[in-house]
């Protein structure tokens, strides 16, 4: 139980420094949205680790400590609707035979991104918002695919 606090309480404070790094690198200043996702890479541990519930409190701390300091209501509306559909599909593929990280990291990076693109539409009460999912979905496989690998890595060299 102290080893699953400690590990806790390390990932959330991984996936608030990497979310922090985040806000310093502007990887597509074009479109809105796109995000390399660092800190899913302590969510993903801890949901490959422990538990849904654990992932989502680690994601939970991480999107209010990093919304508060760096972002703004919207900004975490966004985040957790983001979140909050990675986890639940990332949950349902991790209890299904046949995916691996590397494919529940990408579901969870698409996911994310269609969260929040919903979000979006909803607050602008337009659809029109839809012309960024095919860059939004692009970029949610290719940043997927670099936070399976390094979650994979993760997971080999931490007990």
């Amino acid at each position: 139980m102290n080893k699953k606090i400690a590990y806790l309480g390390l990932f959330s404070a991984v996936a608030i420094i990497f979310g922090y790094i985040e806000t310093l690198i502007p990887v597509f200043a074009g479109i809105p949205g796109i995000k390399l996702g660092l800190a899913n890479l302590a969510v993903l541990f801890i949901l490959e680790r422990y538990s849904w519930k654990d992932a989502a409190l680690v994601s939970l701390i991480r999107i209010l400590v990093i919304g508060f300091l760096f972002g703004n209501l919207f900004s975490i509306a966004y985040s957790l609707a983001g979140a909050s559909l990675s986890l639940l599909v990332m949950t349902l593929l991790r209890r299904r035979q046949g995916f691996s990280i590397m494919g529940i990291s990408i579901a969870g990076g698409v996911s994310h991104n269609i969260g929040q693109l919903l979000v979006a539409m909803l607050i602008v009460e337009n659809t029109s918002l839809m012309y960024y999912a095919p860059a939004l979905l692009v970029s949610g496989v290719v940043t997927g695919f670099l936070i399976g690998i390094l979650t994979s890595e993760t997971i080999k060299r931490i007990p």
